[in-house]
């Protein structure tokens, strides 16, 4: 089963929490698709912050964002300036103008990531960011599990897919350090998946990181 689902839906409810938290029965098509221009306008205005995740939940009037990254300072700017600008931004996104009456709030919440290391998400972008530059890959994926074990993780696993290196013939190579149940729900485990667009083709990158509860 774990091999099959992926491991953060698996474990919704026992261990993580739904990103997007809202109740909408007449306009749920309108509210699903905002919700993902949101997160596709912010994971790429954000990306130098180091953006891990967005949450989104929505009351009656009002849009509350929480966006997880590895460097606040870069988002929150000098006395706010940062989160200001941000919002006017997601206001044009929305478009939605202040000046009108019972108009919908944005409330933006920047969350700091504790150890950027832990964060499956940015392990994997690193991962790919370093394939576009054209290091060895065996090197990476090396200095990658050194690093996250380090940092107090109990296994991770890494996958990469594709023409690695710029090989004629597609192939997968795998490392992994430690244990990675997929299987056990109440263990935290945490997925991501990005692809890294070399000039020869598609490089995907999998990562699965078995966090401490503490983390």
């Amino acid at each position: 089963m774990g091999q099959k689902v992926n491991p953060t839906l698996f474990r919704l409810g026992p261990v993580f929490n739904w990103s997007s938290r809202w109740f909408d029965d007449k306009q749920y098509k309108k509210t699903l698709l905002e919700d993902f221009k949101l997160r596709k306008a912010l994971m790429e205005r954000l990306k130098n912050a180091g953006i891990s995740s967005i949450e989104i939940e929505r009351s009656i009037n009002s849009v509350k964002i929480i966006a997880y990254v590895s460097r606040p300072g870069m988002v929150i700017g000098r006395a706010g300036s940062g989160l200001e600008e941000l919002k006017e931004f997601l206001y044009k996104i929305l478009k939605i103008k202040k000046d009108v009456k019972n108009v919908r709030k944005i409330d933006i919440r920047v969350e700091p990531i504790k150890e950027p290391n832990l964060d499956a998400y940015l392990v994997a972008k690193n991962i790919s960011d370093q394939l576009l530059r054209r290091l060895p890959h065996r090197r990476i994926m090396a200095q990658t599990v050194d690093k996250v074990m380090g940092s107090g993780a109990k296994g991770i696993r890494i996958v990469l897919a594709g023409r690695i290196g710029g090989a004629e013939i597609g192939r997968v190579e795998k490392l992994q350090r430690g244990k990675v149940p997929l299987s056990t729900i109440r263990e935290h485990i945490i997925y991501a998946s990005v692809p890294a667009l070399t000039k020869k083709g598609y490089v995907g990158v999998k990562v699965w990181i078995n966090r401490p509860e503490d983390k």
